[in-house]
C-alpha cells in the first residue's frame, strides 16, 4: 500500500507548501522550535488543491513546534474548513501522520483503510491520532487526522503568532485569500476568537501574506518520472 496514491489534506500550518516540505524532506520550519526527520519518500506531492471541507477547525493544547494552541479538525463543527488536498503516496501520507504523532516515521498505517471505509479511526489516544476520511477526490481518498474528540470537549488555547502566521501564509498560497478575508476566517475559530487582539491578529496575517512564498524549501528528492 506505500505506493498507492491518497490526498492528504492539511487545514494547519501544513498548508503553507515549504512548511510541509519539512515533513517530506526533513528540516526546521522558520519560527519553529522542531527538526523533522523526514519521509522514507522524499519526493515532492504530485500535486496539490485546495479544497474545503465540511466542519470546523479549533485550537487547543500546546504545541512543542510552535508553542500556543494547535489547529485540530471537527467535522461536526458548522460551516467550511480551507484545506490544501497533497497528492502523495500512501508510505508518504503514513510517514507525515507519524511525524505528527510524535513516531519515528518508517511504517506503513495498518488502519489506513479502516479508515477509508468507516469515515475514521484511531490510530491512537494522543493528538493527530484520529485519521479521517473527508471523501474522495478522482479516485483517491481524502484523508487527514485530528484529536479524538471535539471541539466543546476540550479548553481552548490561543495560537502562537508565528504558528498562525504559517497558516495564513499557507492560507494565501492555496486558496489566493487577501489578508482581509483570511483575518476573517482566522478571528472566528475557537481559540482565537475572544482571546487573540484583533488588530494583533491583522498584523501577523498582513506580514504573513505579503510574501506567501517565502521562507526555504527542504530538498524534496529527486521529481516523479513522467
Amino acid at each position: 500500500m506505500s505506493s498507492d496514491l491518497v490526498w492528504y489534506v492539511a487545514y494547519g500550518s501544513n498548508l503553507h507548501a515549504a512548511r510541509l516540505g519539512c515533513y517530506l524532506g526533513g528540516g526546521r520550519p522558520p519560527g519553529g522550535l522542531r527538526t523533522y526527520p523526514g519521509c522514507r519518500d522524499r519526493r515532492p506531492p504530485r500535486r496539490s488543491v485546495p479544497v474545503l471541507l465540511a466542519g470546523g477547525i479549533y485550537f487547543t493544547g500546546e504545541s512543542r513546534a510552535w508553542t500556543g494552541g494547535m489547529a485540530f479538525y471537527d467535522p461536526e463543527l458548522p460551516g467550511t474548513v480551507a484545506a490544501r488536498a497533497y497528492l502523495l503516496t500512501a508510505g508518504q501520507f503514513a510517514d507525515v501522520a507519524a511525524q505528527e504523532m510524535y513516531r519515528p516515521p518508517g511504517a506503513d498505517l495498518a488502519l489506513l483503510a479502516a479508515a477509508v471505509k468507516r469515515g475514521a479511526v484511531a490510530v491512537g489516544p494522543g493528538r493527530y491520532e484520529t485519521l479521517v476520511c473527508a471523501g474522495d477526490r478522482e479516485g483517491y481518498p481524502l484523508l487527514t487526522f485530528t484529536a479524538p474528540g471535539r471541539a466543546g470537549d476540550v479548553p481552548w488555547n490561543p495560537p502562537a503568532a508565528a504558528y498562525l502566521g504559517v497558516l495564513a501564509a499557507g492560507l494565501a498560497e492555496s486558496h489566493g485569500w487577501t489578508a482581509d478575508r483570511i483575518v476573517e476566517y482566522l478571528a472566528a475559530r475557537p481559540g482565537v476568537a475572544g482571546h487573540r487582539d484583533p488588530a494583533a491578529l491583522a498584523g501577523t496575517v498582513r506580514c504573513a501574506t505579503a510574501r506567501p512564498g517565502a521562507g526555504p524549501v527542504p530538498p524534496a528528492g529527486p521529481p516523479w518520472p513522467g
